[in-house]
């Protein structure tokens, strides 16, 4: 089986002007590499491929990460390239970069989690859960990354879809960060933080961490693909500021999964 498709990565269109002195995040939630339900369920990981190289970021933070799913490698194993051989997160992960993955999710056919594909060199990997119930798993990635000399901490999370839950995520993550993360290290926090009402900034302010934004609010919005209305997808910094913002958008983007990618440049305080 060919481990990617002979397609041009063009077809997703340009992402944003790459600034040499930044570094260049992407957080994705993928869906599990698949979309559709019932017979119309179609197999978007061989296109994800193609899209996540072709947002040629530094780091690259993915949510809804399967490992191995048995239904589905069944389902598709004799379809045109079919299921990949290995986790998603090895197959995504663009020539060179190194892979970080950890599961935050078991269920009766598989397992998922988060993702780090890094193009820079990268540390011991962690992990934290912080399910806030037992209808939902969730967790947090750490991994230290050493870009240009400084050792930059990314941590990536997909909270809960109740208000609450994701309060006490905070809370756990706060506790996380400063028991795991050096207090004057650059720090980034990367995922689907589900926050419908744009609630978590003043909370997430407060622990030390402030969101990275540049242009209007549309700059932001990553849900739903087709028409996105929410900014669900975002990043939060310590010890960094952004310079530059975007979604890329098109059709070839809303096809592949629910969330489109947000990139965001960063540069050091």
């Amino acid at each position: 089986m060919p481990p990617r498709p002979h397609l041009s990565a063009s077809r997703f269109g340009p992402t944003t002007t790459y600034a040499s002195q930044a570094l260049r995040v992407a957080t994705y939630n993928i869906h599990k590499g698949v979309r559709g339900v019932g017979p119309r369920k179609r197999l978007e990981i061989h296109n994800l491929g193609l899209a996540i190289e072709a947002l040629d970021a530094d780091l690259v933070a993915l949510q809804e990460v399967r490992l191995y799913h048995q239904r589905d490698a069944l389902r598709f194993e004799r379809t045109w390239l079919g299921w990949p051989e290995q986790g998603q997160a090895e197959f995504l992960a663009p020539e060179g970069y190194a892979v970080a993955y950890r599961s935050n999710a078991v269920t009766r056919h598989g397992e998922h989690g988060n993702a780090l594909l890094s193009r820079w060199p990268i540390g011991d990997i962690g992990h934290h859960d912080v399910s806030d119930h037992r209808f939902e798993q969730r967790g947090l990635l750490h991994v230290p990354v050493l870009w240009q000399g400084s050792e930059v901490h990314a941590v990536v999370a997909h909270f809960g879809l109740i208000h609450k839950s994701r309060m006490r995520q905070v809370e756990r993550l706060a506790e996380f960060i400063g028991a795991h993360v050096p207090a004057r290290a650059p720090l980034l926090v990367a995922g689907d933080f589900n926050d419908w009402g744009e609630r978590l900034d003043a909370p997430m302010d407060a622990i030390g961490l402030r969101r990275a934004v540049a242009g209007g609010p549309a700059a932001q919005r990553t849900f739903p693909s087709r028409v996105p209305v929410f900014a669900l997808d975002r990043v939060y910094l310590r010890g960094l500021h952004c310079v530059g913002c975007t979604v890329p958008r098109g059709a070839a983007w809303a096809r592949m999964s629910d969330h489109l990618p947000l990139l965001v440049d960063l540069q050091l305080d």
